[in-house]
């Protein structure tokens, strides 16, 4: 059975009798939910545990800090119609649910997701398909949330046969957490409701340590990706789970294994009370620049920052070159050795 109380997370172990209060305290704010599967793969003798701090609360997440934000990625100011964000000219997010079957104590989203905030309705759905209808130009469509796999496979599949029925949508892609925190759920009839004739779909999942990818996690995943559906990863790059290389490394590495590109390294968005989640750019970049050096390219996300008030995801990894002027520059190597590099003038 899912945890949700904060009782219950004490009763399981996973957090001590005096701290009830306080956890009392945060749930009554923000959403608490801990899968099986989850609760399966915390170490209650590690107070430090990853697994633990990204899914148990705390009572850090009440302390906010001035520059952030309860929109931290500006989602309202490109939002045209309810469930619809629009910041890119060709794809457009379409939030069909709020709800997850976990609840990241890290999430963005974090002030609009929850219990009793179900899918979107079927006029809101209905207007959201119709501005998708109306802009040519959209070519991919993101269903998230919420996790969009939390609905049953009926209606998913409903909802990604009309979106298939909109001709200039070829791309239909899905951000989840379904397969790590309840793997049992990727059935075969959620895994065939996720294709669509005519279309290319694909699995954005969302896993951040190593342990997440468990047997049971492998299995669902080869569930998706042997039914010709591709996958690639977001990570969220957070402080005390896995901000060192060699648990990077261990990741992208399983990923890989998974048959899953690795995509996305977030640095975590300035949501409300997660300042203690948050690295810096730099130590970011220098966790990137020590990938480079210790996986191949297979295994390579993108580390990426998300401008706060909507302005867009950008890279900001490391940088390896400096150009001077037109006749050449300076390169830098994986062991920070610096190289010259000449080049012809055109």
């Amino acid at each position: 059975m899912t945890i949700r109380l904060p009782s219950e997370l004490v009763a399981a172990g996973l957090a001590p009798p005096e701290k009830l209060a306080d956890l009392a305290r945060v749930a009554e704010r923000y959403a608490v939910a801990i899968t099986p599967a989850v609760a399966a793969l915390i170490d209650r003798a590690d107070p430090n545990d990853p697994i633990a701090r990204q899914f148990v609360p705390d009572i850090t997440e009440l302390a906010t800090t001035p520059h952030e934000r309860v929109d931290p990625i500006g989602d309202g100011a490109h939002s045209p119609v309810e469930g619809i964000v629009h910041r890119y000219p060709d794809r457009v997010l379409l939030k069909l649910v709020n709800v997850c079957a976990v609840y990241c104590r890290f999430c963005f989203r974090r002030e609009m997701v929850g219990p009793g905030k179900q899918m979107l309705s079927v006029q809101q759905l209905d207007a959201a398909l119709t501005y998708i209808r109306a802009h040519p130009d959209i070519w991919e469509v993101i269903l998230t949330g919420g996790d969009p796999l939390v609905l049953s496979a009926r209606r998913l599949g409903n909802v990604i046969r009309r979106i298939a029925a909109i001709d200039h949508v070829k791309i239909v892609r899905l951000h989840t957490r379904l397969p790590v925190v309840s793997p049992e759920k990727i059935t075969p009839s959620l895994v065939h409701a996720l294709k669509a004739s005519g279309k290319t779909t694909y699995v954005a999942l969302h896993a951040n340590h190593p342990r997440e990818l468990t047997q049971a996690v492998r299995a669902a995943c080869a569930r998706i990706v042997d039914a010709g559906i591709p996958m690639v990863s977001q990570s969220v790059l957070l402080r005390g789970v896995n901000d060192d290389a060699a648990t990077l490394e261990a990741l992208m590495r399983a990923f890989v294994e998974c048959r899953i590109k690795p995509y996305y390294l977030h640095h975590a968005d300035l949501a409300p009370g997660t300042s203690h989640f948050r690295t810096t750019i730099a130590q970011g970049q220098a966790l990137t620049r020590a990938l480079r050096g210790r996986v191949s390219g297979l295994a390579q996300p993108t580390y990426v920052l998300d401008i706060p008030g909507g302005h867009g995801k950008v890279p900001v990894g490391p940088g390896y070159i400096d150009m001077c002027g037109d006749s050449g520059a300076t390169v830098e190597d994986i062991q920070g050795r610096q190289h010259r590099y000449s080049q012809p003038s055109l």
